[in-house]
């Protein structure tokens, strides 16, 4: 029997470049999504692939962009974490951009991080250009940086994902898979459908709530139109805070919940039907199903 490989593999690029587009072409239906752990790191592996004997674990990398400000400045870092983590890094361009300052910058990058990775690059979006002008983009990329290998791919349309997959397959090393091969989309994705609301809730209230509120997703219903049905129950500790919570007429709860919707739908490729329940539990913090829910050790809340 060959040997299984498994290993991480980081897309980066500007924003916008189809990292995502490429992750849910990469990982089809089989989509497996798990998290770090809150203490380790801001990079959220996002999805599992098979090719053969190999497990593809995709990083998630924000888009990779100048930044201003505080907020800009950690999601920069989160990505460039997030390639630095792993096995093998892959550049998307898109075709009909061409060399930006912004890719300028992720190469001039690539020369200092990348160090002892292999790095390919997926030019996206070909449908977009001529032939001609896509061999000259090809060129004067590969004059700029050293890649192992370049792949030309419409992420959107399946394109040459398939010879990226496959070499992908071949670079990670040898080794046991790092997730159940079986694993696909029922807890790790209701965690991560919690945890979108919950981040969008913080966004919303900022400070008023900070450590006081948890998500859990109730239900999850696959219904036969592929649409996904998720019901969650907030949490939170006091009446007060179910006020806050709802906002004036529902007006925050409403808001937050059209937000964790689309960014689900955009995740899942499908349509999402999000319902949200707000519940007073004063003492959840000391409940353990709490910290399972969140897939946290509740014994390492003693120290």
């Amino acid at each position: 029997m060959s040997e299984t490989r498994a290993g991480f593999v980081a897309l980066i690029g500007e924003p916008n470049a189809g990292k995502s587009t490429l992750l849910n072409r990469m990982v089809g239906a089989k989509v497996s999504i798990v998290t770090h752990k809150v203490q380790t790191t801001r990079a959220r592996i996002r999805g599992v692939a098979m090719e053969g004997q190999s497990q593809l674990v995709f990083v998630d990398t924000p888009g990779l962009f100048r930044p201003r400000r505080r907020l800009d400045r950690a999601m920069v870092a989160a990505a460039w974490g997030g390639a630095a983590d792993a096995d093998v890094v892959v550049l998307m361009i898109e075709a009909h951009r061409g060399i930006t300052d912004g890719v300028r910058a992720i190469i001039d990058s690539l020369e200092e991080r990348a160090t002892g990775q292999r790095v390919a690059l997926a030019i996206n979006k070909i449908d977009r250009v001529k032939s001609d002008v896509l061999l000259a983009l090809t060129k004067d990329l590969n004059e700029l940086y050293a890649f192992s290998e370049t792949f030309m791919i419409s992420a959107e349309k399946g394109h040459g994902v398939q010879d990226l997959r496959v070499w992908l397959a071949g670079e990670v090393p040898e080794g046991p898979f790092l997730y159940p091969e079986d694993q696909i989309a029922d807890l790790p994705m209701r965690m991560i459908a919690a945890e979108t609301t919950r981040e969008k809730l913080t966004l919303r209230l900022h400070q008023e709530l900070p450590y006081q509120l948890t998500v859990e997703t109730e239900k999850w219903e696959e219904r036969k139109d592929g649409s996904a049905k998720i019901d969650q129950l907030i949490y939170v500790m006091r009446d007060g805070h179910k006020g806050i919570v709802l906002g004036n007429n529902g007006e925050t709860i409403k808001a937050v919940g059209k937000a964790a919707r689309e960014e689900l739908e955009e995740f899942l490729g499908r349509k999402v039907h999000l319902f949200l329940q707000v519940k007073v539990r004063p003492n959840w913090l000391e409940e353990s199903e709490r910290y399972d829910e969140m897939g946290l050790n509740f014994r390492d809340g003693n120290s």
